[in-house]
């Protein structure tokens, strides 16, 4: 059986997961968090987070994993840039959130990249993520 390879990317100032705003984000790290989904059968993550966009795009250009996660934090309704690379990336993207950002401030409602990836997921705090894992692990068996 072929192990999926999936790239999970943060972006700005989710470095802060667990010193932010508790009541959205949670009061652990990500790295921890991270830790325990490592875990995951028949999967292989890796990480990058970074509050600099050229770096996501560098990132996400430079992948050769099966599929990506995306959590472009506040990029995701300013970053055209961040829209262009993942619309010319042949690699799959899920674009993640970890809050319901149809729920929050109403210039968080538009995402410039929700059009050019294969789905969304978002409003679930930090299983998020394994929801979007999960569905790589199932996406490979399918190809």
């Amino acid at each position: 059986m072929t192990v999926m390879r999936v790239l999970i990317v943060n972006g700005p100032n989710l470095n802060l997961i667990g010193q932010r705003e508790e009541e959205i984000y949670g009061n652990h790290s990500f790295d921890t968090y991270y830790e325990g989904l490592k875990s995951k059968k028949d999967v292989e993550l890796d990480y990058f987070q970074s509050n600099v966009e050229g770096e996501i795009i560098n990132e996400l250009q430079a992948s050769s994993h099966d599929g990506i996660i995306i959590n472009a934090g506040g990029y995701t309704h300013t970053s055209i840039a961040i829209r262009d690379c993942i619309k010319a990336i042949k690699t799959p993207v899920i674009e993640l959130h970890i809050s319901n950002i149809s729920d929050r401030e109403s210039f968080r409602h538009t995402s410039m990249i929700s059009p050019v990836v294969i789905g969304c997921i978002f409003g679930f705090g930090m299983n998020s993520y394994e929801l979007a894992v999960d569905y790589f692990a199932n996406y490979l068996n399918k190809r």
